[in-house]
């Protein structure tokens, strides 16, 4: 009878060592970052609001999570191994990326302002409406198909515009997508146009207002 009290109690030794959290399991190894406003966020000692405080995180900073269990996260960060209230860290993969590459399409564009407009055009020596758009999304990191009807195949349709997002034409009356330009904000777009190159005009201007047939989120 001994023995096999001493076996059961092996053995639940065992799988209580091998076996980790939920918590641990699915927290280990993964990369957040610090999420506040201002000031800095303080790793302390233990999970305790009165813990020691071992070093200070900045916004933005990632640190490494191992664990998470009632509102703390045991964290490795400046070389050192603390805890963190979980509200103020998030899951790397959630930070905000997309009007990152957004606005780097849209600086990579407005830098070729006035290079005159080329059919089949790809780079700065000319382009035409296509290839200036995947030329600025290629220099944010971004692959997009060569011609604006293609483009247009791709995306989530929007109504509500944002900066970065693809608008698209039908220069030749009906619906068949020829043009494509980028929405820069405040009402305008960027584009490459056959009369004026790439260039910045209204979208209430007469003759793109008329022509418009949508917009797409990349």
């Amino acid at each position: 009878m001994f023995k096999r009290i001493l076996a059961f109690l092996l053995m639940f030794t065992i799988i209580g060592t091998v076996a980790p959290s939920l918590d641990n399991a699915s927290a280990s190894g993964t990369s957040y970052y610090v999420k506040i406003n201002s000031g800095s966020l303080n790793v302390r000692k233990s999970a305790s609001t009165k813990a020691t405080v071992v070093t200070k995180l900045a916004k933005n900073q990632e640190v490494k999570v191992h664990s998470q269990a009632k509102g703390w996260a045991k964290v490795t960060a400046n070389g050192k191994q603390g805890y963190v209230s979980s509200q103020y860290i998030a899951p790397k993969t959630t930070a905000k990326k997309s009007s990152d590459y957004h606005s780097k399409a849209i600086a990579a564009g407005k830098q070729q302002l006035g290079v005159k407009y080329r059919y089949g055009g790809t780079t700065p020596s000319g382009f035409d409406c296509s290839g200036f758009i995947s030329y600025s999304y290629k220099k944010a990191g971004v692959t997009l198909p060569r011609t604006a009807a293609e483009m247009h195949t791709k995306g989530k349709k929007v109504s509500k515009l944002e900066p970065g997002d693809l608008v698209f034409y039908a220069t030749s009356g009906g619906k068949k997508v020829t043009h494509v330009s980028m929405y820069i904000g405040n009402g305008q777009v960027i584009h490459s146009t056959t009369s004026s190159g790439v260039s910045i005009t209204s979208m209430n201007n007469s003759y793109w207002k008329a022509r418009y047939i949508g917009a797409k989120r990349i």
